[in-house]
């Protein structure tokens, strides 16, 4: 008898042309750590009364199609998110090819994801995905992912793959010790060594939930989008506390540089720090967290730019 197994999985995607509708080619084989995705159904119990104590058949409910995935933060996968998170990318250059992503875009993408389990086998075809999230935590060691949150229409399963064979990418993982940040241009320097920081890009969609086909969602808009996040700084200097009590923005940017030239950079061009307490719990070092948030600013046009390099030409696939 043949068993799943996580090691023997397979996840593979395309951006669809009609939402909700998988399509025949542009398939690419993505690389993951771990996924929820997929689609449940939930049972209504019946309510009758007058025939006794024993229930009748419950009725399905409505689809729900959610879930995270976890993908590593490389140099060419990571692009198919950045686009199906922010929108299709100002593509340039010759090789490397320099693609810039934008906050604030209306246009998202939809994009179907199958997630195989060939010894079974068992392929279940999520369609009509949007990106309603990403995140990830900058620390000093260990493996850099980024979490993805998909909010998507309908799943299908079949005992064949709709994806075929698809494309391979060339994977070159981005490490923690391959990142840095800055505030204004500048390393946190003496204003603080930088112990740890958290980031989230939402969408936050608008689900439509229209009556009817099935109990399965007619869209997922996108609404205002928020950028947040938290620096862990060791307590050095008052310039960061000054800032949020004055209320005066900073321009935070996390560049990630591979040996082999491929590089990523977060410009997140307007952020405000909160005032936050710096608690001392022992003898050793004092930390301050920042929890803090990104707004529109009025030069750049938006509120982040993500800047993505490598031997890709396109992501139009």
């Amino acid at each position: 008898m043949a068993r799943a197994y996580g090691a023997r999985a397979r996840m593979a995607l395309a951006f669809e042309s009609v939402y909700g509708t998988p399509p025949g080619a542009g398939w690419r084989r993505m690389p993951f750590v771990r996924s929820g995705l997929g689609g449940e159904r939930g049972l209504v119990a019946d309510d009758l009364l007058g025939h006794g104590r024993d229930p009748r058949d419950p009725i399905p409910d409505a689809e729900v199609v959610e879930g995270e995935i976890e993908i590593p933060m490389d140099a060419e996968a990571l692009g198919a998110w950045l686009k199906a998170l922010f929108g299709a990318p100002i593509t340039t250059g010759t090789g490397p090819y320099v693609h810039e992503f934008r906050s604030g875009g209306w246009d998202l993408p939809s994009f179907a994801v199958e997630i195989g389990m060939p010894d079974v086998p068992h392929y279940a075809l999520n369609a009509g995905c949007k990106a309603e999230s990403l995140s990830w935590t900058m620390a000093r060691s260990g493996q850099l992912t980024a979490t993805v949150s998909v909010v998507g229409r309908a799943e299908t399963i079949a005992a064949v793959s709709g994806a075929g064979t698809p494309a391979d990418w060339t994977h070159r993982r981005f490490g923690h010790v391959h990142g840095a940040l800055t505030r204004n241009g500048a390393a946190l320097g003496a204003l603080g060594d930088l112990v740890g920081a958290s980031f989230t890009y939402a969408n936050n969609l608008d689900r439509i939930e229209a009556v009817g086909d099935g109990g399965r969602i007619a869209g997922a808009d996108p609404t205002v989008a928020a950028l947040t996040g938290s620096m862990e700084v060791r307590f050095a200097s008052q310039a960061l506390l000054q800032q949020a009590v004055d209320g005066t923005p900073c321009e935070i940017a996390v560049t990630y540089a591979h040996p082999s030239g491929e590089s990523l950079a977060w410009t997140i061009h307007r952020v405000f720090l909160p005032r936050p307490r710096a608690e001392i719990s022992g003898p050793g070092g004092v930390q301050a967290t920042f929890d803090w948030r990104a707004a529109h600013d009025p030069v750049a046009g938006r509120m982040a730019t993500v800047v993505l390099s490598n031997d890709v030409p396109d992501y139009d696939a």
